[in-house]
């Protein structure tokens, strides 16, 4: 292999790779970067045999070859060259890499012992831009589980249907579930369950304006673009039916500025139980108050203006709970809805004028209020 990249091609590429190499591994191959000549480009691999990513580089092709060379040393040496072309080449199993009077060989590994990136089919697959898979990600992969009984809540159920995508997160005690409409196509519904390390992967490597493929095969899935590819496992397992708990009669509804009720939840939140963080709200027409309870700190107080429909009602929850959910309300007011203190409360954004409003729900459970 012999071929020359520009530094910063070489870094950024390196830099994406990188995010698929172990930390540790008793597999020595997994610790390197696979560097490989096809098409007249130079292509950039690495994988942890659960989460792959191939990123091509533009580059001038002297000699076609393939070795693979420790990752994170070759990436902390792209990272500190000089602006200048990189040639890199291969001499045995040493990869030589030259950036002017810098020059550096690194023992490397027979690209054959590199294991094989996932070969999904995507002619069979799906199409999704960019923004409307960073919408998805960002707005519901917060609310996912990190407790290990139950490991299909560790992942985001991914719902492909003709004409829309859908992704739902939840732990038990909260869940997310945002929408987006898609062209319509002749491939086959599908639910995943995609761990949601791979998704933020693809946010930070995927740009709004591309235009992503997606395809699955066995319990792979994968998504790529001209010059990014990304490979993960699924999750095994049934996910839960969410739409049993997501309410359909609440009666019960506040309108209230995001950033008002986000900033006294946040001052209540201050004196609430380190166990509980509980807090109390009392809706009424006009308003709702807020009230914290706890006997070895103290108590607070505090009551903000709203618009409220339904009778009064009191009601608790975990004020960080409701703190995580707001930050994901991309609108200035939200939409609350209830039916009563033991049932689940919603959160939805409110659009103002002809503003878009996302497909977007969220459900808090609350939590039982001790007299």
């Amino acid at each position: 292999m012999n071929v020359v990249v520009a530094r910063s091609n070489l870094h950024q590429g390196l830099a994406a790779v990188s995010a698929s190499i172990p930390s540790k591994t008793t597999l020595p191959v997994l610790s390197n970067v696979l560097l490989e000549i096809r098409d007249g480009e130079l292509r950039l691999s690495g994988t942890d045999l659960d989460f792959s990513v191939r990123v091509a580089v533009p580059a001038e092709v002297l000699e076609e070859g393939a070795i693979t060379a420790p990752g994170r040393k070759l990436q902390e040496i792209a990272r500190e060259l000089p602006d200048s072309p990189v040639t890199l080449k291969t001499r045995g199993n040493q990869l030589e890499l030259r950036c002017g009077r810098s020059q550096f060989r690194l023992n490397g590994i027979p690209s054959e012992d590199f294991p094989s990136l996932p070969a999904l089919d995507f002619r069979q697959g799906w199409k999704v831009t960019g923004s409307d898979l960073h919408k998805l990600i960002h707005h519901t992969s917060f609310a996912v589980s990190t407790e290990e009984s139950r490991p299909i809540l560790n992942g985001v159920l991914w719902e492909l249907r003709d004409g829309r995508m859908r992704m739902v997160a939840t732990n038990g005690h909260r869940l997310a579930r945002m929408q987006v409409l898609t062209p319509p196509s002749n491939v086959p519904s599908a639910n995943f369950v995609v761990p949601p390390p791979a998704l933020q992967h693809a946010m930070r490597l995927f740009r709004g304006e591309d235009e992503i493929e997606v395809a699955h095969g066995g319990n792979e899935l994968g998504f790529r673009t001209a010059t990014v590819e990304i490979y993960t496992r699924l999750i095994e397992g049934v996910y839960p039916n969410y739409e049993q708990v997501i309410p359909k009669d609440n009666d019960k509804v506040a309108i209230v500025s995001k950033d008002l009720f986000t900033s006294t939840v946040r001052r209540m939140a201050v004196v609430a139980s380190d166990q509980t963080h509980r807090v109390r709200l009392r809706f009424s027409e006009g308003k709702v108050q807020f009230n914290v309870l706890t006997p070895d700190l103290g108590e607070a107080e505090d009551e903000l203006e709203l618009h409220y429909e339904g009778e009064p009602l009191e009601i608790g929850f975990n004020a960080n709970y409701l703190l995580e959910i707001l930050r994901y309300i991309p609108t200035e007011e939200v939409k609350m809805t209830f039916k009563a203190p033991e049932r689940a409360a919603t959160l939805e954004p409110v659009g103002t004028g002809e503003e878009e409003v996302p497909d977007y729900l969220c459900l808090v459970m609350p939590l039982r209020l001790l007299d």
